[in-house]
């Protein structure tokens, strides 16, 4: 898989413009400590931030944010993607993070990795928190896609284009996706990629796959819907999206507190395992042997 490309997706940050989130959630820290875990990967090719950048969309929340990020793309030169979500406000998102003019103008965009296009499409509404795109938005949209892309396309914006289990968010997500889904159908689109819900799901439009990545401010509590609720938990995570030739592939990856974990078993050694078909009991005594705990 030489041709791979790597994207690490983080969506809803929700940096407030001052001190912690609900009192409670440093959700600075949580992006800070991401970006840590992100310098130990194999590098990634971008960095793609899906929207709800700022708790209130306050310029202080940017100013805060921007420093951290520009020090890790700096470090890495792992380039970033910022795209908006509806807690954003537009002029102050585009001036501080995108270096643009003071406006309500979309920040729709493209970034290359290799032959790899990542199409950012601002899916933010002036009148309500739901997520929609104008003609001319979808029209930018199949222009672009005429032009070839060796490696396929990844399109990302903040509201998921398809439901999820909660019905209050289904009153908020990606409006009228029907001719967006035509425009895209056919055209190399290997993923979508939103966010917007704060929990993982997929699913797919028409016949291209949806990621839904989780949030890395704080999570909500899908099974507090059946009772009547939207409950938000603490919980951070992020996702990494693989491209191949052949198609895309999302994982979701959970941070836990103090890194604790069960096993740690050398991938090599597990690589035999598979490849000899070992017996269970052998693979068990490997697991009981590794470090648990440490």
């Amino acid at each position: 898989m030489s041709d791979t490309k790597v994207i690490i997706q983080l969506s809803d940050l929700h940096i407030a413009s001052s001190g912690n989130l609900h009192d409670t959630i440093d959700s600075l820290d949580n992006v800070s400590q991401i970006l840590e875990v992100i310098e130990g990967l194999a590098t990634p090719d971008l960095v793609l931030l899906t929207g709800d950048l700022a708790d209130e969309g306050h310029p202080d929340s940017y100013k805060r944010l921007r420093p951290v990020i520009d020090g890790f793309s700096k470090k890495t030169g792992i380039p970033v993607m910022y795209l908006p979500g509806n807690h954003d406000k537009r002029p102050a998102f585009r001036f501080n993070l995108l270096d643009l003019d003071e406006d309500e103008q979309n920040t729709d965009q493209i970034l290359w990795c290799g032959g790899l296009r990542v199409i950012g499409l601002d899916s933010t509404a002036l009148d309500g928190p739901h997520g929609e795109f104008d003609d001319a938005q979808l029209d930018w949209l199949d222009a672009e896609l005429n032009k070839p892309a060796p490696l396929g396309t990844i399109i990302a914006f903040h509201h998921p284009p398809i439901p999820g289990p909660i019905d209050a968010i289904n009153l908020i997500i990606l409006r009228n996706p029907e001719r967006f889904s035509k425009i895209i159908e056919g055209r190399g689109v290997k993923m979508i990629l939103a966010g917007h819900t704060h929990h993982a799901s997929a699913g797919i439009l028409g016949t291209v796959p949806v990621w839904v990545a989780t949030a890395t401010a704080y999570q909500i509590d899908v099974r507090a819907s059946d009772s009547g609720f939207l409950r938000g938990i603490p919980g951070s995570g992020f996702s990494r999206i693989d491209v191949t030739n052949e198609g895309a592939f999302a994982t979701h990856i959970q941070m836990l507190p103090g890194d604790q974990h069960l096993y740690n078993i050398d991938l090599e050694q597990m690589k035999r395992y598979f490849t000899e078909k070992a017996s269970a009991g052998a693979m068990e005594e490997a697991f009981a042997h590794s470090s648990a705990g440490e």
